[in-house]
């Protein structure tokens, strides 16, 4: 069983900074792609970005320039450097991990309860 668990939300001004974190816990093998989502009130979940194992980024448009996602393999952990935040990037953001089995690498694709990220104008 895998267990994400993200932490680090908060209230911040316009053009502000913000630290989220994510640690997965279970028994696996490795986690491979790792993402960061986000759902503002009345609309869609929608991927922030994502880091694959060997460190590859991909961000949406509206972040690129402004947020960066870093892991670390060792603790099984993932980070969203949130920089310049405007006011729209007001939502709950979640983490999903993608951990693969120890008997046959299965992928266990999991999420976490998301953390709320509200940025005042």
């Amino acid at each position: 069983q895998v267990h994400v668990e993200e932490s680090g939300g908060g209230l911040v001004q316009a053009g502000g900074s913000l630290r989220l974190s994510c640690a997965v816990f279970g028994t696996f093998r490795t986690v491979a792609d790792m993402a960061w989502y986000r759902q503002a009130r009345g609309k869609q979940r929608e991927l922030v970005g994502k880091i694959t194992l060997d460190g590859s980024t991909t961000y949406v448009d509206s972040v690129k320039d402004r947020f960066t996602i870093s892991r670390d393999n060792a603790k099984n952990r993932v980070y969203l450097q949130m920089s310049g935040l405007k006011v729209e990037d007001t939502a709950v953001y979640y983490c999903n991990a993608v951990a693969l089995a120890w008997r046959d690498w299965a992928p266990l694709d999991s999420w976490g309860q998301g953390t709320q990220v509200t940025v005042a104008a």
